[in-house]
């Protein structure tokens, strides 16, 4: 081609590229806009639905305060603090899920898998069986477990950089343990403490007060905003350490912070509504195949995994004729999913 033919073809060219990048910043924006929209009609119809229904205008009177009589109670006391906390929790497991798939480079390190999620397990099952804690206690326990597993997976990973795949088998090992741990303390438990911890540990809306709303809503609005920052580097983190720090990425200090404020957000989320299943293993895979390719991900897997809470508690309330704790439901999708995608690495000639 001559070089006037050059010339010519490369403005073309580029306003190709340019429209092909607004195609999908616009399919990104359309599908973030539906999803928080499918968000907020999920949300708006948990308060609504129930043994009794309630119109929106009751609920909103409720929501900004007033007094309704039967809703007040209903909708204020029991649907609200759940239905906030299924918000909030989901959106944490669904960040915190899509930081780790997205720094160790693959969709099985999530914090079900790698050993976040069974340690808390473990602490919180220490704490209502061997000491007979509870509430707020558990949660503390909880939550120090999970940022100590984080720690221990690190510094035990940690050999002139992390290296994502041995991470991943730390992490693993680790949720043996933790596992090994909850079974031998729940062998060993009394029927009451028992069914306590069994409760905690399947993961359950039930009985949400705003005590355990609160701090997880206090953790969402602290850590979001330090992952979002942080996005365009953790991005760069799926180039692989080199490239990522010949972009002038700092690996370390970014990974470290990611960590930091992923296992916080899985922390406070399961302190409140325990480890509830595949949450944070679904949401980034979802989201991704929403999205396509380019772009962060927290976002729409923040409002995949909230999505994915509000609709599995609706419908262990609601859809059988006895009620079930919101995680056997988030169980029964995301096991399917992670035996498919063990199936298609293998096929693919990749290595778990």
């Amino acid at each position: 081609m001559s070089p006037p033919a050059l010339a010519a073809a490369r403005p073309s060219a580029v306003q190709a590229v340019a429209r092909g990048r607004r195609r999908r910043a616009a399919r990104r924006r359309l599908i973030i806009g539906t999803l928080a929209a499918l968000v907020a009609a999920g949300f708006a119809v948990s308060l609504m639905v129930g043994q009794s229904f309630y119109p929106p205008g009751d609920v909103l009177r409720v929501v900004l305060g007033e007094q309704v009589p039967g809703a007040s109670f209903t909708v204020g006391r029991l649907r609200l603090p759940r239905a906030v906390l299924a918000v909030a929790a989901g959106a944490a497991f669904g960040l915190g899920g899509v930081t780790f798939q997205t720094m160790l480079r693959n969709p099985l390190a999530s914090p079900d898998i790698i050993g976040i999620s069974s340690g808390a397990s473990a602490a919180a099952a220490v704490a209502i069986v061997v000491f007979g804690l509870g509430g707020t206690q558990v949660s503390v326990f909880a939550i120090v477990a999970s940022l100590a597993v984080a720690l221990l997976m690190y510094v035990l990973a940690f050999r002139d950089g992390v290296v994502g795949m041995r991470l991943i088998l730390i992490g693993i090992g680790i949720a043996a343990i933790g596992d090994s741990v909850t079974f031998y303390v729940l062998s060993r438990a009394g029927e009451w403490d028992m069914q306590e911890a069994a409760r905690w540990l399947t993961g359950s809306l039930n009985g949400t007060t705003w005590a355990e709303v609160l701090p997880t809503l206090g953790a969402l609005l602290v850590l979001t905003p330090v992952l979002l920052l942080l996005a365009r580097d953790l991005a760069t983190l799926r180039l692989g350490d080199d490239t990522a720090s010949a972009l002038g990425v700092r690996v370390e200090r970014t990974r470290v912070a990611v960590i930091v404020a992923a296992v916080g957000l899985i922390a406070f989320a399961t302190a409140a509504a325990g480890p509830i299943a595949f949450v944070a293993f679904l949401a980034g895979p979802i989201a991704a195949r929403l999205i396509g390719t380019g772009g962060s991900l927290l976002a729409p897997a923040g409002l995949v995994g909230a999505l994915l809470v509000l609709v599995a508690d609706f419908t262990s309330q609601f859809a059988f004729d006895s009620r079930y704790p919101v995680g056997v439901v988030t169980g029964v999708l995301g096991a399917p999913y992670l035996v498919y995608l063990i199936v298609r690495t293998h096929r693919a000639g990749g290595s778990l």
